[in-house]
């Protein structure tokens, strides 16, 4: 059994063990199942499950399915993704060869990450507009929309990277086209959208369009609060306060916003989001 797997989502959800529990089982018996493998009963194991909206048959080995070690590496590297660790993402992705692997949804999946991935350890842009484009030339399904609106998004970011905006900007609508409407069925569905909508909102904030930008992020943090996700929610009021500040709004507005970053930066134990805090809320104090 994957227990691993179960407390990184617990985790992702932002949610002690006791918070976990309540209501369910004792914090002791979750305990003993997160650290020493000892399993509850299935009734509970159901509804601690459902509560964090994991699959219970994720948590069980999947004995004779050819991929399940490569859904491993990518569970793991997505995670490694949202929570900004990229350089253990890349070690995840760089194992695994990519011309083994024919089922489609996995192919998709791989080149995504690997974009992303890709981005932020500042590779060509040719080179990560080429992994991109492995999943913008397949025939588009409804299972490729997500992987397709994320390369959307991934091809958006490289350009503004460069400063190209214009074409930056070309990508980025064409994801609001559709990510509004698009209906996220599990945790990992939620990260998704979550990256590109917090993309897009950091983006607009790059071409100032600072309404397009504080609506997408209020969406994210509306996003995170409906489905107990935190890792979004530093990320997004940090974006709120910066956009607060080029809006000149009042420095309590801005310091406001910059505390409630800090306090889902320590729930996340985001030490990169609290280093970059206080360096925004010394700008804030010493330029108010």
């Amino acid at each position: 059994m994957n227990i691993q797997w179960f407390i990184d989502a617990r985790k992702a959800r932002g949610l002690t063990q006791s918070e976990l529990a309540d209501g369910i089982c004792t914090q002791a018996t979750l305990s003993r199942f997160e650290n020493n493998g000892q399993l509850p009963n299935l009734k509970i194991l159901i509804k601690l499950c459902n509560r964090i909206n994991l699959p219970l048959n994720e948590l069980f080995p999947k004995v004779g399915v050819r991929y399940s070690e490569v859904v491993e590496k990518m569970n793991k590297a997505e995670f490694y993704l949202i929570t900004s660790k990229y350089e253990e993402a890349h070690q995840l992705i760089n194992s695994i060869d990519i011309e083994t692997i024919e089922d489609e949804h996995l192919s998709f999946r791989y080149y995504y990450l690997n974009g992303f991935i890709m981005i932020f350890r500042k590779q060509p842009i040719m080179d990560i507009l080429f992994t991109f484009d492995q999943v913008l030339l397949e025939e588009e399904t409804q299972d490729s929309l997500i992987f397709r609106l994320l390369a959307y998004t991934g091809i958006g970011m490289v350009y503004a990277r460069e400063n190209d905006l214009s074409k930056a900007e070309f990508y980025f609508n064409k994801v609001l086209e559709k990510i509004y409407n698009y209906p996220a069925q599990n945790m990992e569905g939620t990260w998704r959208v979550l990256n590109i909508v917090f993309q897009c909102g950091v983006f607009y904030s790059t071409i100032e369009e600072l309404e397009i930008s504080d609506a997408l992020l209020n969406y994210a943090v509306t996003i995170c609060s409906d489905n107990h996700v935190t890792y979004y929610l530093a990320r997004a009021a940090i974006q709120l306060a910066k956009n607060a500040i080029l809006k000149n709004e009042t420095k309590d507005k801005i310091l406001e916003l910059i505390y409630d970053a800090r306090a889902y930066s320590k729930v996340n134990r985001n030490e990169i989001a609290l280093a970059e805090l206080v360096d925004l809320e010394q700008s804030v104090l010493q330029n108010k």
